[in-house]
């Protein structure tokens, strides 16, 4: 009765097009579903996403779920995640990438999932990582642990998306830094973000874990900026 009135009141959308949702339906609608821009990356080795790292930072593995147009669906999921608290939004592409990913044959398979993290005044602003549920999604699905302690962030930053392509690389590289421990050593950290444009943060993140010993590096992201 109660779920009934809550239906009622406050009626369940989709994430993507603001429809209703029917019944058997979650967060996005059926056809917002068939309709997801997958870039498949995860299926080619050097796809676009390994290609922001050449020449800058050792990683064994890149990739996006989604392209990331500006107006676009990915747009507004990411925007309502980010900063409407839709969390489950995460869970969702968490999982459904965590399916795809777990047919990978990598030489060393990931061993640890880890987040860009924010910075303590970020976080207390907003009150949650928007990368959280998806990394963890990710985890559960890949049976592997997800770790938010590992990787830190030592300086409070304004937000990436309000600066241009130059500012978003200028000062980012100091900002990173890791927890180095015998437990963290020899792991092959997989790190998870929102969007993936110049790669600077990640680029920042990748350096600051491999000052573990024998750290080896991979990256997903929710979506990448199509050019």
């Amino acid at each position: 009765m109660i779920n009934y009135l809550i239906n009622l009141f406050f009626p369940k959308v989709c994430d993507g097009c603001r429809v209703l949702l029917l019944q058997n339906e979650t967060v996005f609608c059926t056809s917002c579903r068939h309709e997801m821009p997958l870039t498949q990356y995860h299926l080619h080795s050097k796809n676009e996403a390994v290609k922001k790292f050449y020449g800058k930072v050792d990683i064994q593995f890149a990739s996006a779920f989604l392209y990331f147009n500006k107006k676009g669906m990915v747009q507004e999921l990411i925007h309502n995640l980010k900063y409407k608290g839709h969390q489950e939004i995460g869970t969702v592409l968490g999982s459904w990438y965590a399916a795809d990913l777990k047919e990978l044959k990598l030489e060393t398979p990931f061993e640890m999932v880890i987040p860009v993290p924010l910075h303590p005044k970020k976080f207390k602003e907003r009150g949650y990582n928007q990368v959280t549920t998806f990394g963890k999604a990710l985890a559960e699905g890949l049976k592997i642990p997800y770790n938010d302690t590992v990787l830190y962030r030592k300086k409070y930053s304004k937000t990436q998306s309000k600066k241009n392509l130059l500012g978003r690389s200028d000062n980012i590289g100091d900002i990173f830094d890791s927890v180095v421990t015998k437990e963290n050593e020899n792991k092959h950290f997989l790190i998870v973000d929102d969007v993936l444009t110049t790669g600077a943060t990640l680029e920042a993140c990748s350096r600051a874990l491999l000052k573990i010993p024998g750290a080896k590096i991979s990256i997903i992201c929710m979506a990448m900026a199509h050019s």
